[in-house]
């Protein structure tokens, strides 16, 4: 994708999606997953595609050096925005980088981390293998590499809840399709991504689902009040749960692949 797309869109994004009950629900589900398997703070984080820093930055506030690498200024400028709400001690672990993210590797100038993110990115590039190499790079000797991607094997999802019978019919065998924000998107399935990472010497650990029910009531028409502290609490921890368990996970429209590279 050509230019800065996010231009148009990071106000909707940043302050839009993730202010959503099911936006909120997202950055709490996948917090949780993340810390089975990062090393204790202090340990270095790279978020590549990492937006306006709603994962990165709670990870920096659990005492975790991050490093949010972003292709979009626009996005960047709201990460900013956005780190300036952060105590202090916070904000000096956070570093901000305007670059590619499948070109990564030299925007950090060789650097290796002990965990590499990488959420909710693929979906927006025409293949996932160039980038998925350079996350693989990106990580030390050990470490965890982190994808968060739209899931192949559950495109009918959305087109069916939102009564589109015709696009749900043809949607079992798609990968493609215009996502929520009206961006053109694509799918993987865990197995391909697993494979990938194989290849590169990282080893597939464990992968979750992130959203089941908050994602079928918010395209069925009827989202949680994201203003109902204990709801999105309560549905945060059902979906936690749900996330771990076939055949919750499974049809979870997005998935979370974690791996581990070899000490070698």
């Amino acid at each position: 994708m050509g230019g800065d797309t996010w231009a148009d869109l990071a106000d909707r994004f940043a302050d839009g999606a993730y202010a959503t009950a099911k936006g909120r629900v997202r950055t709490y589900v996948l917090h949780r997953q993340l810390l089975e398997h990062l090393p204790s703070p202090p340990a270095s984080v790279l978020d590549v595609g990492g937006g306006a820093g709603h994962q990165a930055f709670p990870l920096a506030q659990a005492g975790y050096e991050v490093t949010l690498l972003d292709p979009s200024a626009a996005m960047l400028d709201k990460a900013r925005q956005r780190l300036q709400r952060l105590p202090g001690e916070a904000r000096r672990r956070v570093r901000l980088v305007e670059a590619d993210g499948e070109h990564a590797e030299d925007a950090v100038d060789g650097r290796r981390f002990a965990a590499v993110l990488c959420h909710g990115v693929l979906g927006y590039l025409e293949q996932s293998e160039p980038m998925v190499d350079q996350l693989c790079r990106c990580a030390a000797a050990g470490g965890v590499v982190s994808i968060m991607t739209g899931n192949a094997n559950a495109m009918a999802v959305r087109p069916a809840l939102e009564r589109r019978w015709d696009d749900a019919l043809a949607s079992f065998d798609a990968r493609n399709e215009t996502g929520v924000l009206g961006v053109p998107t694509r799918a993987d399935s865990v197995e391909e991504l697993s494979g990938l990472l194989h290849s590169r010497g990282v080893e597939p650990v464990r992968w979750y689902g992130v959203w089941l029910f908050v994602d079928w009531l918010d395209l069925s028409g009827a989202p949680l009040d994201p203003g109902d502290a204990r709801q999105v609490a309560v549905a945060a921890e059902v979906e936690l749960e749900a996330g771990r368990r076939d055949p919750y996970r499974q049809l979870s429209r997005i998935f979370h692949l974690v791996g581990r590279k070899s000490q070698a």
